[in-house]
């Protein structure tokens, strides 16, 4: 096995947005007629598409959110990512050194990515290759937004790891065939995260993003090896 691309999750991988993105959706939702935390947005959204998790609360509340929720929703969000986001620790790092080509697979909306990886410098290194579930039918837990992105790379599922840090990301790059690491090092990850992670089916876990160009580079030794 040969490692020619890595697909980053973006949320909680790229940019440590998972805790101002709950507590952005708690808030609006509650005041909008869902009453609801953001542990309990985390325990039951992460990594999920939006639109997912939209029909979700539609089913349960009998109607659709409004137009008002979303744009309530967009500008709270946009306004607590310019001001607190933050990359996560070493990433700007680990793109400097990796040989292999990257790519962004998100659950998030391509509006919200230029937000959040724009704030934090990352979208400039990454365009264009920055895919969204918009762009396929089912989102993350399915493979679909994994098999799209490795075949707009132009590499095969087998040759991609994948950095995921929610169940529902794992579940998908499993089912796409990728190899899968989980990462565990943003605020939203407490103890027993890495477990939970490999207990979903994560090849590894963890914390430090400056570990990552060993762990490909270990992983693909392994499986030559093998």
């Amino acid at each position: 096995m040969s490692v020619d691309l890595i697909i980053f999750d973006c949320d909680g991988v790229l940019v440590d947005s998972e805790v101002i993105s709950c507590r952005a959706h708690a808030d609006v939702l509650t005041r909008h007629g869902y009453p609801i935390t953001p542990e309990q947005v985390s325990a039951r959204f992460l990594g999920r598409s939006t639109r997912q998790a939209n029909l979700e609360i539609e089913t349960e509340l009998g109607r659709k959110l409004t137009e008002a929720y979303h744009g309530d929703l967009q500008d709270q969000l946009f306004r607590s990512f310019e001001a607190d986001l933050e990359a996560i620790r070493g990433i700007h790092d680990v793109l400097d050194v990796v040989t292999q080509a990257v790519c962004v697979a998100s659950s998030g909306s391509h509006e919200r990515m230029r937000v959040s990886l724009g704030r934090t410098s990352l979208y400039q290194r990454l365009a264009p290759n920055i895919f969204s579930s918009s762009q396929v039918k089912n989102g993350k837990p399915a493979p679909d937004l994994f098999l799209f992105a490795a075949k707009e790379m132009g590499v095969a599922p087998e040759r991609c790891v994948v950095i995921e840090d929610s169940l529902a990301g794992i579940a998908g790059a499993r089912a796409a065939g990728m190899t899968v690491f989980g990462f565990c090092g943003g605020s939203h990850c407490g103890g027993g995260h890495a477990e939970t992670l490999r207990e979903a089916g994560a090849d590894l876990t963890f914390a430090d993003m400056h570990q990552l160009p060993d762990l490909v580079r270990r992983v693909a030794a392994n499986a030559l090896a093998g």
